[in-house]
């Protein structure tokens, strides 16, 4: 995946979600390159209001590799409704704000998680701004599911205060 194509596929999904007047959050690696990470990104994950999540879903119809449904993945701790679309080989996932759940490693259950949409950031990540969850709300959701790589980024962010 070249910076090229991940820069290219970024500005893709944030100019068809403006057009549309859809909300989102960047999340995930990508939330964490923006504050300070830099291990390699895998994907570009994204979370919109379940209102607009058909929208979103319409929207990118012709670069759907994943359809829209619910997904449970216990391995990532992940259980939410969510579309997956490739644009230039680059993997992008939405995730409908609604009902999700993360798996948290330390008492083995899976719990909510909630996204405030209006306590975004707006960070600038592969030369674009972009609204991005808060760092906060990034580090808590990071060391619930406790993955290798969320560990990675905490340490990254937190080294990058």
């Amino acid at each position: 995946m070249s910076q090229d194509n991940k820069q290219a596929a970024l500005k893709w999904i944030v100019e068809l979600l403006n057009r549309r007047n859809i909300p989102f959050a960047v999340c995930g690696g990508l939330a964490a390159i923006s504050y300070g990470s830099t291990r390699p990104l895998n994907d570009i994950d994204l979370f919109v209001p379940a209102q607009y999540f058909q929208q979103a879903v319409e929207a990118g119809r012709a670069y759907i590799s994943k359809p829209a449904q619910h997904y449970c993945e216990v391995s990532e701790g992940w259980d939410l409704e969510y579309v997956q679309f490739i644009y230039r080989d680059v993997k992008i996932e939405i995730g409908s704000a609604d009902h999700m759940k993360i798996y948290d490693r330390s008492v083995k259950e899976w719990v909510p998680l909630e996204v405030d949409f209006a306590e975004v950031s707006i960070r600038k990540v592969l030369g674009l701004e972009v609204s991005v969850l808060s760092k906060q709300a990034l580090l808590d959701y990071k060391a619930i599911l406790g993955r290798e790589v969320d560990l990675l980024d905490i340490a990254a962010i937190k080294g990058n205060r």
